[in-house]
C-alpha cells in the first residue's frame, strides 16, 4: 500500500512504515532505524544522516534507491534523496521516534565496520549483577498471546523460567519465520529475573556466538571466552542452524553446553527446523539439541490471530473492531510477523486518511498484500506443488484412487487449500474430483491433528507453505 502523502511531516515515518514491512526485522533495526532525517520545507529533498561512512556507504548502495522510489509513490512526485555523516557535534535525531515500529525493538549499537550486515542487537538490559543480558525487556509472557499454536511451548518456556536447570533441559523451540520464538526466549529471561535478579542470564543470537568465537581466536582472549559463556545460569541462543559448517564454533558450543549442563544450568535454543533436520551440524551435538524437550510453534489459528491483532494495535492505543480484526485475519495466515505488519499499514492508513478503522479501509490498505496472495495461492497452485512434492500426477488429486501413496498426499493438499485460500469446504471439495464436504474436513481434522504428533509431517507442511507462499 503506498498513498500519496501530503503532510510532510509525515513523509518520512511512512516510509519507514513501509520498510518496516518490506524488509527483515534485524535489517531494519540495524540499517534503517538508526537514521536522522531532515525534509526540506518544500518537502522536495529528504537529507538521511548516518553514523559512519561504511554505513553511509551501506545504505546508499543496499537502500537508497529503494527509499526514493518508496519516497516518490508516497508523496506523489519526485523526492530528492541525501546521504549525509552525522555531524558530531550535534546528536542524531533519530527518526524513527515517529515510526510505529513495535515498542522494544531497538537498534543495533554502531560497531566495528563487518563484512556483511550483523544481526541487530536486542535491548541491551542488565540484570541485577549488572551483566549485560541483551534482554528485550518488552518481550514477556504478559505480551505473548496464548493459542493453541504455542500452548505447548509456551507452558514448557514458563516451567523452565520458575524452575530453571531441572526439567525439559535443553528446550529446543522451533518453527516458521515469524511465529513468537524469539519472544518465548526473552519471555523466560526476563520472567527468571524477577525472581531471580542476580541470575546471568544472556540473550545471544547464533552469529554473534560465531563472531565471538572468530574474535576469541584473533585476540587469543578463550579464558575470557570461556568465563563470559561457562559461567551462566541461563543461555539463550537464537536460530543455532547458523552454527552448519561452522566446525570451531560447534566444538566451542559443545563444549560451553556441557559446562553449563554440568553445572544445573540452562540452556534454551531456537532453530527454524527440528534437530534431526539440521544440515551441517555435528551428530553428537544434535544429539544434545535433542536430549531435553523439543517443542514446535506453529502458525497462529485463526482465533489467535484475531487475539493478536486486537491486542497489538491495544498496545498502539488504538481500538481494532473485532469484524476488522477477523478480515484481517482470514487474509494474513503464515505468522504473527506478517499480522504486525499488516496493522502497521492499516494503522499508518487510517491515519493518513483520517478515517476510521473499517473493513473497506483495510482492504485498501492491504490491497498490494491481497492481490499478491490472490495470484500466487491458488487450490490449483497447491494440488500442482503437493503432486511434484510427494511424486504422484496432478491428475491423482481428482482421481478415485485410494492407495495411501495418493490419498495421503491429497488430504495434505486438502488441509492446506483449506489453510492457504478463502475456499469453502464444498468448493476445496468439488475442486478435488467432486468430492463430498465431508471428506475434505475429515481430511483438514487428520492432518491438522497428525501435525501436532509428527514432527516429519509437520516439517514436511512447513516447507510447502513457504513454497506456497514464495
Amino acid at each position: 500500500m503506498h498513498t500519496e502523502v501530503s503532510t510532510g511531516a509525515a513523509l518520512w515515518p511512512a516510509c519507514l512504515d513501509v520498510l518496516a514491512q518490506e524488509l527483515p526485522e534485524q535489517q531494519f533495526n540495524t540499517w534503517i532505524k538508526p537514521l536522522g532525517a531532515d525534509l526540506a520545507d518544500d518537502q522536495s529533498k529528504l537529507t538521511l544522516y548516518v553514523g559512519n561512512r561504511f554505513k553511509l556507504d551501506w545504505v546508499r548502495a543496499q537502500y537508497a534507491s529503494r527509499i526514493a522510489g518508496i519516497l516518490e509513490s508516497l508523496h506523489g512526485q519526485p523526492v530528492g534523496l541525501e546521504l549525509a555523516l552525522a555531524p558530531r557535534a550535534a546528536p542524531m535525531r533519530p527518526a524513527s521516534l515517529t515510526s510505529t515500529r513495535p515498542a522494544g525493538a531497538v537498534a543495533a549499537p554502531v560497531a566495528q565496520e563487518p563484512l556483511s550486515p550483523p544481526p541487530a542487537a536486542e535491548e541491551d538490559s542488565a540484570g541485577g549483577s549488572g551483566f549485560r543480558t541483551r534482554l528485550n525487556s518488552a518481550l514477556t509472557f504478559d505480551t505473548l498471546v496464548e493459542g493453541s499454536a504455542n500452548r505447548m511451548a509456551r507452558a514448557a518456556a514458563l516451567h523452565v523460567a520458575g524452575a530453571p536447570g531441572q526439567l525439559y533441559n535443553p528446550l529446543f523451540i522451533y518453527g516458521g519465520v515469524g511465529l513468537g520464538k524469539t519472544h518465548l526466549m526473552h519471555a523466560v529471561g526476563n520472567r527468571l529475573l524477577e525472581s531471580r535478579p542476580g541470575a546471568k542470564v544472556l540473550y545471544i543470537h547464533a552469529e554473534q556466538f560465531v563472531s565471538d568465537v572468530v574474535k576469541a581466536y584473533q585476540r587469543k582472549t578463550f579464558d575470557q571466552f570461556k568465563d563470559r559463556y561457562h559461567s551462566l545460569d541461563l543461555l539463550l541462543i537464537d536460530d543455532v542452524q547458523f552454527f552448519a559448517n561452522k566446525e570451531r564454533t560447534q566444538e566451542e558450543f559443545f563444549n560451553a553446553f556441557e559446562a553449563l549442563l554440568a553445572k544445573k544450568s540452562h540452556i534454551v535454543m531456537t532453530s527454524d527446523t527440528y534437530p534431526k533436520g539440521l544440515a551441517d551440524i555435528h551428530e553428537r551435538l544434535v544429539s544434545r539439541f535433542d536430549a531435553g524437550l523439543t517443542v514446535a510453534l506453529e502458525p497462529p489459528e485463526l482465533e489467535m490471530r484475531v487475539a493478536i491483532l486486537i491486542s497489538k494495535a491495544a498496545a498502539e492505543g488504538t481500538e481494532m473492531p473485532e469484524e476488522v480484526a477477523f478480515f484481517v485475519a482470514k487474509n494474513v495466515r503464515s505468522n504473527v510477523r506478517e499480522l504486525e505488519g499488516a496493522l502497521r499499514k492499516i494503522l499508518a492508513y487510517s491515519r493518513f486518511n483520517q478515517k476510521e478503522i473499517s473493513i473497506p479501509l483495510a482492504r485498501e490498505a492491504l490491497r498490494d498484500l491481497l492481490s499478491i496472495q490472490n495470484r500466487q495461492i491458488s487450490v490449483e497452485n497447491i494440488q500442482k506443488t503437493v503432486a511434484d512434492y510427494y511424486k504422484i500426477k496432478v491428475s491423482d488429486m481428482y482421481s478415485k484412487k485410494r492407495p495411501a501413496s495418493i490419498a495421503r498426499p491429497r488430504q495434505i493438499a486438502m488441509y492446506l487449500a483449506k489453510e492457504l485460500t478463502q475456499k469453502s469446504l464444498p468448493e476445496i471439495g468439488e475442486l478435488f474430483g467432486g468430492r463430498d464436504h465431508t471428506t475434505v474436513l475429515h481430511a483438514v481434522r487428520k492432518i491438522s491433528g497428525e501435525r501436532q504428533q509428527l514432527t516429519e509431517l509437520n516439517q514436511q507442511l512447513h516447507v510447502l507453505e513457504q513454497t506456497l507462499k514464495g
